[in-house]
């Protein structure tokens, strides 16, 4: 079983894998980083500041009366049973907008790499059959016509 595992660290799986997961979290670190300082400043001003940290719903009052201006903080401190919906809904806005951008960098990553071109073609058309043989061919194997001189059609 430990023969089977240095095998499998050995053959790269296991380096390949560590190697994503640290890129992965440096990237989300930059992702989050452009989502919280440079994206969301400028929506929070274009809807007015709207922070959905502090929306809850009160399900049961705590040991103490709370009222409907308390914050979410004030609310859990006295022992109440809060929805707080307003993190999920946080959360959420921040997914979509990870999406969106993770969205525009694999696209625009995409286009960087260099297009697929196709592989060389290893097989030629015998110009008298039209049998296909291979490129370096000088005789048809089913007609054998010498196509050593003849440029392929």
């Amino acid at each position: 079983m430990l023969k089977e595992f240095k095998e499998f660290a050995i053959k790269g799986n296991v380096a390949d894998m560590a190697v994503g997961i640290i890129i992965g979290a440096a990237f989300t670190t930059v992702v989050k980083s452009l989502v919280d300082d440079v994206i969301m400043p400028p929506l929070g001003l274009v809807t007015g500041e709207i922070d959905f940290a502090e929306k809850f719903i009160i399900l049961r009052s705590g040991a103490t009366a709370i009222d409907s201006t308390a914050t979410l903080a004030q609310a859990k401190s006295s022992g109440a049973t809060v929805i707080a919906y307003g993190n999920f809904v946080n959360n959420l806005l921040a997914l979509l907008i990870v999406s969106i951008v993770l969205f525009f960098i694999i696209r625009w990553m995409n286009r960087l790499r260099s297009p697929n071109t196709p592989p060389a073609p290893n097989t030629k058309p015998c110009p008298y059959c039209k049998s296909t043989v291979d490129i370096g061919a000088t005789r048809c194997a089913y007609c054998t016509s010498d196509i050593k001189d003849v440029t392929s059609a």
